[in-house]
């Protein structure tokens, strides 16, 4: 019996791993409950995102990644390691080798945290590859021509915006700013206009029900409830999507500036093939409502949403697998 190698896209809200031969055999929320006076692990994935605001005092559920990298180094490991023993890859006397992406900016140490961690999980090989270019693939695009191709994978943590061509990155962009800052935002402004508190999970659900991002693309409206900052009791309000386009529209304007100053840097020749091919969106914030309106406004280019864009990077680690022996071998110091 030997190891499965396995694709892991490690994201700062979902992780999902994708098993060669199987296809993506796990996709789970990146949050560990833990036993703030014990350090044990509670729950791990959804049934640990269940609990993110609910839980009494001694259990925490924590994110152990921020902005597409490690914050907590043991909690990562653990996560890894319930998610792998779930999956059951390992062989009898054989590990996995195991593809993990990353954000294009992440600097050698955030590098080798995520392969330590990758290792003490019980992989043999570790790879790392470039979310946007694993997206890109997973996005059915043939990167591997002398053409330009461009994505902008907006995730939980982090947006990556680049250009491609022969198989690698030509100009590219990594900003902290995407879906959590989207939660974050809405929670603002519902705590600045409507002086109500509402956690997480809410926001969330506000802007994926009726969230937008493109001026009057959406209009529609949804009760939320939270608790009354000046009375301390519960209350419900009515929000509507026109606000939700206002309290997100700074953040977005952020990804705008990113996806041009890429462009800006890109080689003429690449920029003429984006105009014919337009630019593919990948990541959860793809199926953010509008923002392919907005950025095909923005960007003066067609702006396609993959078809999976969640499941994108997962779909491209296991091309990426299939190809293992050719990829160039990465050094990390």
């Amino acid at each position: 019996m030997f190891a499965r190698d396995i694709g892991i896209d490690l994201g700062t809200a979902n992780v999902l791993i994708h098993v060669k031969g199987k296809g993506i055999v796990l996709n789970e929320p990146s949050v560990v409950a833990l036993d703030k006076n014990t350090g044990r692990v509670f729950a791990v994935g959804e049934e640990a995102r269940r609990m993110v605001g609910r839980t009494p005092g001694n259990i925490v559920a924590i994110r152990p990644l921020k902005d597409g990298v490690i914050a907590d180094f043991d909690v990562t490991e653990a996560m890894l390691k319930h998610f792998i023993n779930k999956l059951n890859v390992k062989g009898f006397l054989s590990k996995p080798r195991i593809l993990i992406c990353c954000p294009t900016n992440i600097t050698s140490v955030e590098q080798k945290a995520i392969k330590e961690a990758a290792e003490k999980s019980g992989g043999k090989k570790i790879y790392l590859e470039e979310e946007p270019k694993v997206a890109a693939i997973g996005a059915g695009m043939d990167i591997f021509q002398p053409s330009g191709n461009m994505v902008v994978d907006i995730g939980g943590g982090t947006t990556d915006v680049a250009v491609l061509s022969m198989g690698d990155i030509v100009t590219s962009s990594s900003i902290k700013m995407a879906g959590d800052k989207f939660d974050s935002e809405i929670l603002q402004y519902i705590k600045r206009e409507y002086k109500l508190l509402i956690g997480e999970r809410t926001a969330e659900n506000i802007k994926i029900n009726i969230g937008t991002v493109f001026p009057g693309a959406r209009k529609e409206e949804m009760e939320i409830r939270g608790r009354d900052m000046v009375s301390g009791l519960p209350r419900t309000i009515t929000v509507h999507s026109e606000e939700i386009e206002q309290a997100l529209r700074e953040s977005v304007t952020v990804i705008v500036q990113a996806a041009k100053s890429v462009l800006e840097r890109t080689p003429p020749e690449l920029s003429a093939d984006i105009i014919d091919r337009g630019v593919i969106l990948t990541g959860g914030g793809a199926l953010l409502h509008g923002i392919d309106m907005l950025l095909a406004d923005e960007l003066k280019v067609p702006v396609l949403i993959a078809e999976n864009p969640m499941d994108c990077v997962a779909i491209g680690t296991g091309i990426m697998l299939d190809n293992i022996d050719r990829l160039p071998k990465r050094k990390l110091g």
